[in-house]
């Protein structure tokens, strides 16, 4: 899978998911894309999945037409997210294009 991390993402989660092609917004240059814009670039360039902190991106975007599957983690903290892996993972090698998911983040 094709998969692009928004700001906010930590990086270090890329080398955890095995099988997946990762890229960051920061890498492509587009860190300074809005979210629309960067949801549009992101499908043309063909990414299957948007890997995001953003908790508002749902209520800022209209995401019914996407192709591109969403997946929102409810944390920043990269140790908590280090610790939750196996999860995100599950949730990541199962998502189907268009879907959107959030992803709670354990203590």
């Amino acid at each position: 899978m094709k998969i692009l991390f928004d700001q906010g993402t930590p990086v270090p989660l890329r080398r955890l998911l095995l099988g997946h092609n990762v890229d960051t917004a920061y890498e492509r240059g587009w860190s300074e894309l809005a979210n629309g814009d960067l949801l549009d670039m992101a499908e043309r360039e063909g990414y299957d999945l948007l890997v995001t902190t953003d908790r508002n991106l749902r209520y800022q975007q209209n995401l019914a037409n996407r192709q591109i599957a969403i997946v929102v983690l409810l944390s920043t903290s990269w140790p908590r997210i280090q610790q939750n892996v196996d999860v995100i993972q599950n949730i990541i090698d199962t998502i189907v294009p268009g879907a959107y998911r959030e992803v709670e983040i354990a203590r």
